[in-house]
C-alpha cells in the first residue's frame, strides 16, 4: 500500500532535504502543488484532503495557519508532521525524537500529529535526558549548552550572506538568552531550571556540535566520567541512528572534534570527554543539522507515523 505525502514548503532547505530522502522510501509518493498555488489556502486545503500526511516546512505563523486549515477537514484531516517550532510544546502533539526515551518511538507509531525537534535540542536532549533520568543530573542543576552549526540552518538571509562572502567567519548569537529552542531543551531535558543556551554559527555549510560542560562533584552521587558514558551507552544501545563513541576511541583520546564528519547522514554521535583528576567532563553531540537535525529526523518520524518499516 502506498501512502501519499504533501510537503507544504518543499522549496526550502528542509523541504528539499525531505523530498530527496523520500525518493528512497518504498511505499511513499510525494504529491506537489502547482507553484502558482503554493500560497493559496483553497488549493492547499484541497491537497491536504487528498493525502495521507502533510509535512510542514514553514515559518511558525504559517505552520499554525496550515494546521487550522487541516482542522477544517475534520475526520478527513491528514496526519501532520510540523518541522517548525510552533507545536513542539503544544498539547496533543508527540515530540519527534524517537530515541529520547524508551517509550518515545512507540508514541510516534501511528501518531496523528508530530512536532519535529530542533537541531540544537536534538543534540542537547540526547546528552542531558538520560543523565537526568538516571539521577546524576538533578532537575534543578544549572545546565549550560553551547553549540556551533553550519550556516545552512540559519535561513535564507544567512545562507546568502555566507555564500556571498559577506558574513563573518564565526559568530555567537542568541545572547539575549531568549533563543526559541530553550523551552524545548528544558521541557524534554526534564529540567526544572531554565538552561543557558549559547549557539554560534561558523563559515561552513552544514554540520553541528553541541556541548554540555559538567562539574562531576556538583552532580548527584558524584559520578565518574565512565559512569556518565555508561548511562548513554545503555540508553542508546539499540538505537539505529544514535551511537555513543567510546572514551577508548582514538578520536576521543585526541581531545579534538570537528563538526562536519556526519554531513549528508542521519546519524547522531555522542561522546563524553573528561578529566577525572580535575573532576570535570564535557558531553558532546555531533550531527548534521540538515540530517538528524531536520530532514532526516522528519523522514524517520514520517515512517513511524505511517507504520513503514515498523
Amino acid at each position: 500500500m502506498t501512502s501519499t505525502v504533501f510537503i507544504d514548503g518543499e522549496a526550502g532547505t528542509t523541504g528539499l532535504g525531505i523530498r530527496e530522502r523520500l525518493k528512497d522510501v518504498a511505499g511513499v509518493t510525494v504529491e506537489s502543488i502547482a507553484h502558482a498555488h503554493r500560497k493559496d489556502p483553497v488549493a492547499r486545503k484541497a491537497m491536504m484532503a487528498d493525502v495521507d500526511a502533510v509535512i510542514l516546512c514553514l515559518p511558525d505563523d504559517a505552520a499554525i495557519e496550515a494546521v487550522a486549515l487541516a482542522d477544517e477537514l475534520g475526520a478527513n484531516a491528514p496526519r501532520i508532521l510540523d518541522a517548525s517550532t510552533a507545536h513542539r510544546l503544544a498539547h496533543g502533539w508527540v515530540y519527534g525524537f524517537a530515541e529520547m526515551h524508551f517509550a518515545q518511538r512507540d508514541m510516534l507509531i501511528g501518531a496523528r500529529r508530530v512536532a519535529n525537534p530542533g537541531c540544537y535540542p536534538t543534540g542537547g536532549i540526547a546528552l542531558i535526558r538520560p543523565l537526568v533520568d538516571e539521577g546524576f543530573i538533578l532537575p534543578d542543576y544549572p545546565i549550560s549548552v553551547n553549540a556551533v552549526s553550519g550556516y545552512s540552518g540559519g535561513g535564507k538571509a544567512m545562507i546568502e550572506a555566507y555564500e556571498a562572502g559577506t558574513a563573518p567567519a564565526f559568530e555567537l548569537y542568541g545572547l539575549s538568552l531568549e533563543h526559541k529552542h530553550v523551552p524545548e531543551l528544558q521541557k524534554y531535558g526534564n529540567l526544572d531550571q531554565r538552561p543557558i543556551f549559547v549557539p554560534s554559527v561558523g563559515n561552513f555549510r552544514q554540520g553541528m556540535l553541541v556541548s554540555v560542560p559538567l562539574h562531576l562533584d556538583a552532580l548527584n552521587g558524584k559520578p565518574k566520567v565512565a559512569d556518565l558514558e555508561a548511562v548513554l551507552v545503555e540508553r542508546y544501545r539499540n538505537a539505529e541512528l544514535v551511537r555513543v563513541v567510546s572514551s577508548q576511541d582514538l578520536s576521543v583520546k585526541a581531545g579534538r572534534i570537528e563538526p562536519e564528519a556526519l554531513n549528508d547522514t542521519d546519524q547522531l554521535e555522542l561522546r563524553v570527554y573528561g578529566n577525572e583528576a580535575r573532576r570535570q567532563a564535557v558531553l558532546v553531540a555531533r550531527l548534521d543539522n540538515l540530517g538528524k537535525g531536520a530532514s532526516g529526523a522528519a523522514v524517520q518520524n514520517l515512517k513511524l507515523m505511517l507504520g513503514i518499516g515498523v
